[in-house]
């Protein structure tokens, strides 16, 4: 009668209602740590450290020199103005040296690719006698330093703009010539690794279904290597427009300079009659205006090609 007893009991006792429940699922859920914590909040203030300088040369390009000198610095845009950006437009240099750097940057992005990506292709796709030799020819050139050439560089570009002076010295396809040389190897690897991500066998069931060579890869291969061009692409982009030393160099004519070497006229002729550096901001932010447009435009197709390259490399 007990054990009828307890059998009952125990088969009548109510089950624990969903309010019960989530409380005890939320007792069982692991609560975040510390030291998570910790390291968003040190995330945070990182983030903000490598921030505050473009928001500073942003805040900078639209306010007035007179309160740029003053002795509280002001960290919001209460005396906005712009000012400093039709002085820059206005003046001497800045039309000059867009149109050189936009011509350079353009070239130089057109000659990498091809180069780069013919040669990626061979390595990826075929074994022929002397690959391994170009490849540790790649690998020795990337190691190269940029300042050991610049004599040769300079001494060739001379001698061969005095019968070509299409490209000599001050010329768009001499200096873009020099970038193309300085970024293939890189980009080289890089798309290396996009290529052999794509099967052949892609390729052969084309040709299978009647395609030739040529049709197979353009229709099959090409549009699947779209998001490696494109990250490539965009790395040739900033070196090639960011590039100074070398500019310099191989443009001594004031006439020629692109926007870096510019930037640092500009800068010297206002240190003449004391730095004006809500202009020099303004000027600043003016040539990372291309490269933020440029970026808006390719990014959805540069986060997936790095990640893929990533992925396949």
């Amino acid at each position: 009668m007990s054990a009828a007893t307890e059998t009952g009991t125990e088969t009548a006792r109510p089950a624990a209602t969903p309010v019960v429940r989530d409380a005890a699922a939320a007792a069982r859920r692991p609560r975040p740590r510390v030291g998570k914590i910790l390291l968003g909040v040190l995330g945070i203030v990182l983030s903000l450290v490598w921030a505050f300088p473009v928001y500073w040369m942003l805040l900078s390009a639209v306010t007035p020199a007179a309160r740029l000198k003053a002795s509280t610095p002001s960290f919001l845009p209460t005396h906005f103005t712009l000012a400093n950006f039709t002085s820059v437009l206005t003046g001497s240099g800045f039309g000059g040296a867009l149109r050189m750097s936009l011509m350079i940057t353009g070239v130089t992005i057109v000659l990498v690719l091809a180069f780069a990506f013919l040669a990626a292709l061979a390595i990826s796709r075929w074994r022929f006698r002397g690959r391994t030799s170009f490849v540790l020819a790649v690998l020795f050139i990337q190691m190269l330093p940029a300042e050991g050439l610049f004599i040769a560089q300079y001494k060739m570009l001379s001698t061969v703009g005095e019968s070509t002076p299409v490209l000599g010295l001050n010329s768009v396809l001499g200096i873009s010539i020099l970038y193309t040389a300085m970024l293939v190897p890189f980009t080289i690897w890089m798309l290396r690794g996009f290529v052999a991500g794509i099967p052949a066998e892609l390729e052969e069931a084309a040709m299978v279904d009647g395609l030739s060579r040529t049709k197979a890869f353009l229709r099959i291969t090409f549009p699947l290597l779209a998001p490696g061009l494109v990250a490539s692409g965009v790395y040739a982009f900033l070196q090639a427009w960011n590039e100074f030393t070398t500019a310099l160099v191989i443009l001594p004519a004031e006439s020629r300079q692109t926007l870096p070497i510019w930037l640092r006229s500009f800068l010297s002729a206002s240190a003449n009659r004391g730095i004006d550096w809500g202009e020099v901001m303004a000027a600043s932010t003016l040539i990372a205006v291309p490269v933020i447009v440029f970026f808006l435009f390719v990014q959805g197709r540069m986060t997936s090609g790095l990640v893929a390259g990533a992925v396949k490399g």
